[in-house]
């Protein structure tokens, strides 16, 4: 076990001795900064302020009004409408004063900045193996008394701890900025969201952590798939190809089959287990026992194939 996290520990010290690691950490940090001072100077959403006292009731009961007004006439998009009006009934009926753009609304906003992170795990995912080979150093690293299923399972790790570490700082960073920026009053207000038709309420910091933690499932797979591409192809730059493609196009591939049987046996179609929370599954008969079964046997699979090829090929040419 003590070799296996020394493996980890290299594996970790080689990825930041790279000037790259250290310009994906930097352009994460800009992205949250810059987005954060552009809404703070330019965003009319952030300037809003809750009104004072009861006035809210007297706002949202107008809010609901104009809503149903606006339903009778068939105007605006129902949906929404729809979702609005149950979730400011709820606030009056169970007395939560709505609050204006606040720390926890910043945070959410970041959690599309998940794709920036899997776009930067993928390409170190792609050439933990790739560049072993790229740059000779296989033969040096396979000539110790390792075994090479430990060494292996040891650049998997590392992938992981840095794709961890990445959204971790994504999260802490997004908090540290929207406190800065647009403070933290109403800390503690309860997160409205629509399941099932009906309004429910999560503590604002669980709900939060647990969507970023949903979010990195899809990240965690192409990962992984890169990962895979790397250790069978050993080559990059076709690793980060093909994986970025088929994350950018995932949602448009499950699209395309969706009126097909067998769609929902699509990896992109299982990765996003945010829809069983908090939204509708892209495919009605999906359920998350199904969906996490699914990503299980693609989990098996790539780390199966890259076993196989990184484990049983002959390295004597390389």
């Amino acid at each position: 076990m003590s070799n296996f996290i020394q493996l980890v520990k290299n594996e970790q010290m080689k990825m930041y001795a790279q000037i790259s690691t250290w310009v994906m950490l930097i352009i994460l940090a800009v992205l949250v900064i810059g987005f954060g001072i552009i809404l703070k100077v330019d965003g009319g959403m952030t300037q809003q302020e809750a009104p004072a006292g009861n006035e809210w009731r007297e706002a949202l009961q107008a809010e609901n009004e104009q809503i149903e007004s606006e339903m009778e006439e068939g105007s605006g998009f129902a949906p929404m409408n729809e979702e609005t009006l149950a979730k400011n009934q709820y606030r009056l009926d169970n007395d939560i004063a709505p609050s204006g753009y606040n720390v926890w609304n910043f945070v959410q906003e970041n959690r599309t900045n998940v794709s920036i992170i899997s776009l930067l795990t993928i390409i170190v995912a792609a050439s933990i193996i790739a560049n072993e080979f790229k740059w000779g150093t296989i033969k040096l690293l396979l000539i110790r008394p390792i075994s090479r299923s430990k060494i292996l399972a040891a650049k998997y790790t590392s992938v992981l701890v840095y794709a961890a570490t990445m959204l971790l700082l994504l999260y802490v960073l997004s908090i540290l900025t929207g406190a800065a920026l647009f403070g933290t009053n109403n800390f503690n207000e309860p997160f409205l969201f629509m399941k099932d038709g009906e309004v429910q309420e999560a503590p604002i910091f669980q709900h939060t952590a647990s969507q970023y933690l949903l979010s990195s499932v899809n990240l965690f797979m192409m990962a992984t798939f890169a990962f895979m591409i790397s250790a069978v192809f050993r080559n990059s730059a076709l690793a980060i190809g093909v994986a970025i493609f088929l994350m950018l196009s995932g949602n448009s591939i499950v699209a395309f089959f969706m009126d097909k049987e067998w769609a929902k046996y699509i990896l992109f179609a299982n990765t996003n287990l945010n829809q069983f929370f908090t939204g509708t599954p892209m495919i009605p008969d999906l359920t998350l026992g199904f969906s996490v079964s699914v990503l299980a046997v693609y989990l098996i699979l790539f780390l199966g194939l890259s076993w196989l090829f990184f484990t049983k090929r002959d390295v004597t040419n390389s």
